[in-house]
């Protein structure tokens, strides 16, 4: 599965981009969202290669679109009572 060795990457860069983001938090806002957009859309298309690469996985897509709709259902469903019951609590509105 996941290695420690990029674990620790993965950990490292977090905390680099939040001391980063601590220490020039009073300097000029850089818009960074065009940025993350891109690099999400790149992201996307590299998964998208490397199921199109995959024959098995290509197969078996139906079956695990299915589970994806079904698991996407339940998180909006909860999500939506979630923030209901919350809101509630808080009397927000």
């Amino acid at each position: 599965m996941f290695d420690v060795v990029y674990l620790a990457v993965l950990t490292v860069a977090l905390v680099g981009g939040i001391v980063f983001g601590y220490v020039l938090r009073n300097r000029r806002r850089v818009r960074l969202d065009r940025v993350s957009f891109g690099v999400v859309l790149l992201l996307i298309f590299s998964l998208g290669f490397s199921i199109g690469g995959d024959k098995a996985l290509l197969g078996s897509l139906p079956n695990v679109g299915l589970s994806a709709v079904v698991i996407l259902a339940f998180v909006l469903l909860f999500s939506v009572v979630f923030v209901k019951v919350a809101e509630r609590l808080v009397k927000v509105g």
